[in-house]
């Protein structure tokens, strides 16, 4: 059944990947038709063509690698400047020019006779911007609506109010050590050897009352090492008097597990109830989660020199650094395997795909070609230049020469298509997964 799951879970989220790659490219598709621009392919994925339909003007299809999409627009490159729209000069000084001719020269081969004012470069600025931002613009809307449903619809696991025991340890092992199941030579845990049981809630402490999970663990804290504590629980509408001896233990002192500390410990986890996010605090989690993932992205490079050495000399994998899409799609299988209640699945797997679109949202923001970014930047720029010829008295510059930046354009997608290769040689030999 675990495996079946795992399949179930695998497949769910890949179409979750489909979809939300085809609803950016939708972004894209809507305001270009709006504006009139001619659009002759809407594509989800790369390579060989899978299956296609032909509705109207454009050609609607699915491709075998399903590594992202496109939409084709007519007339994306300009004419250069005194060049007749119809022909193209066919010389050229060098390797680059000579791609940036071989361009634009195919752009302005699509452009059929009467599409002449339907064409892509002739958009104004903003137009221009409109069209390019669609894209993340929806998969932005799509995290913040796909977080608000798990954070603030279906759930999330939260500490209780009370100081509600919700589990305890069999033994000692210290928070630095391998996880392992516990065996005859560790010590038992203090809360064990006291008679504690999940469910009890904790009412006082050394004499100190508790309500809640915070306060009992600041009262632990403040114990003394190796000597007796009287602890009084409530155990079925029962009050019982115990008396517990914490130990000291070592425990990781901050989230990147960099740092260790010693600390009285007890052996005892708090009780996981299913909350909600208030609606005025999702805000808040959608800014760090795209706070989060645009750090992770301005730290590109020296991450995926970490996923390298983590492919290729056994390191251990950083569960915060980037992820391929096998590995993201294992994730979800491991999600939909979990043991754990129906909603609380269903929470994990809707978060993960949320994460999954904030991450196309700011990724598709970086200001290089070919990403969205990119065309963007292109057009805020030439907007600017307009409008200061404007000021000026000066004529029209025209459109921005996109194809002059084709060298940077294929060299960021080289770079890309190597990025996504080690990314899927090290899902493959040394995967991210729930468990560490």
């Amino acid at each position: 059944m675990p495996t079946l799951l795992t399949v179930l879970g695998i497949v769910l989220f890949a179409v979750a990947i489909l979809v939300s790659i085809a609803l950016h490219e939708v972004g894209h598709l809507v305001p270009a038709k709006r504006f009139g621009v001619k659009v002759t392919q809407y594509m989800v994925g790369f390579g060989p063509t899978l299956w296609s339909r032909r509705r109207g003007e454009t050609e609607y299809g699915v491709k075998w690698i399903p590594l992202g999409g496109y939409i084709r627009m007519i007339g994306m490159f300009p004419p250069r400047p005194g060049d007749d729209p119809r022909f193209l000069r066919g010389s050229s000084t060098g390797p680059f020019q000579a791609m940036v001719e071989d361009a634009r020269r195919m752009s302005l081969e699509e452009v059929a006779p009467g599409d002449e004012d339907r064409v892509f470069h002739r958009l104004k600025a903003r137009q221009k911007v409109v069209v390019m931002l669609g894209g993340p613009t929806v998969n932005l809307v799509l995290g913040v609506v796909l977080l608000a449903v798990a954070l603030g619809g279906i759930g999330v696991q939260g500490i209780a109010r009370t100081a509600t025991i919700g589990g305890i340890s069999e033994c000692v092992q210290p928070a630095t050590a391998p996880a392992a199941a516990c065996t005859a030579d560790d010590p038992a845990a203090p809360a064990a050897a006291a008679g504690l049981r999940p469910g009890d809630e904790v009412v006082s402490f050394g004499g100190r009352e508790v309500g809640t999970w915070a306060a009992l663990q600041d009262a632990i804290a403040d114990a003394p090492p190796r000597r007796p504590v009287p602890v009084e629980v409530r155990r079925g509408g029962e009050l019982l008097e115990l008396e517990v001896t914490p130990i000291p233990n070592q425990r990781y002192a901050d989230a990147e597990r960099r740092r260790v500390e010693t600390v009285s410990f007890l052996g005892v986890s708090p009780e996981l109830v299913r909350t909600t996010v208030p609606l005025q605090d999702l805000p808040g989690e959608v800014w760090t989660a795209v706070s989060r993932t645009a750090s992770a992205v301005v730290g590109i490079p020296q991450r995926m020199a970490d996923v390298w050495s983590a492919a290729f000399s056994g390191q251990e994998r950083d569960p915060e650094g980037p992820i391929g899409i096998v590995g993201v799609s294992r994730i979800g299988g491991e999600v939909a395997a979990l043991e754990e209640p129906l909603w609380t699945k269903a929470s994990a797997f809707v978060s993960l795909v949320a994460s999954l679109n904030l991450a196309l949202f700011v990724f598709n923001l970086i200001p290089l070609l070919p990403l969205d970014g990119g065309h963007v930047a292109g057009a805020l720029w030439e907007g600017t230049r307009r409008h200061v010829a404007r000021l000026r008295g000066r004529a029209d510059p025209g459109p921005v020469d996109v194809a002059r930046m084709l060298p940077v354009a294929y060299t960021v997608a080289i770079l890309l298509i190597g990025m996504s290769g080690l990314l899927l040689y090290a899902d493959l030999v040394n995967p991210v997964t729930l468990r560490g």
